[in-house]
């Protein structure tokens, strides 16, 4: 087959790539010299529509609707679109070998890709039960969810099962958010999961509690402290219950799994500097090697705020480090540089009719303010972060865009907290006055 050659390449078809073309594009890329090499069939889209809005019973979202960038509020990037500035999308292409040393990249179907300049944007992929032997992990209708492919699946098979019952193993977002939408299609669901409250790597206990007990009054079966240690299937190879390592057995039509993931660096291996489980980047997210750059989940990068080296798992920082590497990449050939990436963490969630946002490091004392009762009526209630007398962290439910602007200030500023008592009493007025 013959070489294809492309000035830029940009590996993984996920948001940072979507982003990334944007930023290309505005930057005034020529028509040619940029191409998407990714191994999903589809144009890049908004990834967090799978666990939410796809998945409704009514007014569900499909594509078009939910390509990129619309989850930032720009324009949405339908295929025609790289078509139209002359951007290669190579898609339902898997890279299975990466020669960072000729600059070359070899397909599963033993086409070769040359390149200049490299933007790794593999993303993570998903622990599967599998993988950790656990018996009857492989049945049918268990579920995990990462690209549209298995959110299709995943649909077909509510219809499929309709009113049935729902097993969700894991308590973090895909717990929650896959808990939330299997309710809204009236299946029976349980969410089990190891840890003493759901979210731990964000929640303190009395954040998750309200989140568990609104969550029972949605009648969610909320079961703490084991895991799963294998299912039942029947003669069709479908499941039919989990077993759990604390001796019970529920009933399952249909298993989703949410345990976590891991970035996609193996291609990568021994070739590129790497720390905490992804590849090494300096603020412009160049690795150990020139004209290479890593964006997203694969990325280990020096978190100006926190005077600390971190990889980050989330679609803001997914879309912001696309840019901004391409912003360097541009920059570099101009004999310029570039402002150094200074990301506030933010992550969120959307379930039922709860809307959370978090900014900032969860870290030092928490204070949660305002009405935590699951049987509220607005549901708005936050907490702060204080570590060394300043705030360092912001979390709000249920606010409105003033507000979440306001913690995200909070987070940003890190002020002088006070007393604790101080910022219970003053609440949400605390961030607003800053």
């Amino acid at each position: 087959m013959a070489e294809k050659h492309f000035k830029y390449v940009i590996v993984g078809g996920g948001v940072a790539a979507g982003y990334a073309a944007r930023e290309f594009s505005k930057l005034g890329v020529n028509p040619g010299e940029l191409a998407i090499i990714s191994k999903e069939s589809v144009a890049p889209y908004e990834r967090p529509a799978l666990s939410k809005g796809y998945l409704f019973p009514e007014g569900s979202a499909r594509l078009p609707g939910f390509h990129v960038c619309v989850g930032s509020g720009g324009e949405r990037l339908l295929p025609e679109w790289y078509t139209d500035k002359g951007i290669s999308l190579i898609l339902s292409t898997e890279i299975v070998k990466a020669d960072l040393a000729s600059k070359t990249l070899t397909s599963a179907a033993d086409e070769t890709f040359k390149y200049e300049t490299l933007i790794i944007a593999t993303g993570s992929t998903v622990f599967k039960l599998s993988d950790f032997g656990v018996e009857g992990a492989d049945a049918k209708n268990i579920f995990y969810l990462r690209e549209i492919d298995d959110a299709d699946k995943l649909v077909e098979a509510i219809k499929e099962k309709r009113n049935g019952k729902a097993v969700v193993v894991g308590g973090g977002y895909i717990g929650l958010e896959l808990s939330a939408a299997l309710r809204i299609n009236n299946f029976d669901v349980s969410m089990v999961f190891p840890e003493p409250w759901c979210m731990p790597r964000l929640f303190t206990a009395g954040i998750a509690a309200f989140y568990e007990d609104f969550y029972t009054n949605k009648g969610v079966n909320i079961i703490k402290g084991t895991v799963a240690s294998g299912f039942g299937t029947n003669a069709n190879g479908e499941v039919t219950d989990v077993k759990l390592k604390d001796g019970r057995v529920l009933d399952a039509d249909i298993v989703v799994v949410g345990v976590g993931a891991k970035p996609l660096t193996t291609l990568f291996k021994g070739q590129l500097e790497e720390d905490k489980g992804g590849i090494k980047t300096d603020s412009s997210f160049k690795t150990s090697i020139p004209d290479v750059y890593a964006v997203g989940d694969v990325a280990t990068f020096p978190l100006k705020l926190y005077n600390d080296i971190r990889r980050v798992e989330h679609v803001d920082h997914a879309r912001k480090s696309a840019e901004q590497a391409v912003k360097a990449i541009i920059a570099s050939e101009q004999g310029q540089s570039i402002e150094e990436y200074d990301y506030l963490p933010y992550f969120y969630s959307r379930a039922f009719d709860l809307s959370w946002q978090f900014y900032g490091d969860n870290v030092g004392d928490c204070i949660i303010f305002g009405d935590c009762s699951p049987a509220s009526a607005t549901h708005k209630f936050g907490a702060y972060w204080v570590k060394d007398g300043k705030v360092v962290g912001a979390f709000l439910e249920s606010g409105s865009p003033e507000e979440n602007q306001a913690i995200a200030k909070v987070a940003r500023v890190q002020p002088p907290a006070g007393s604790l008592d101080q910022l219970l009493n003053e609440g949400l007025a605390f961030a607003s006055k800053i």
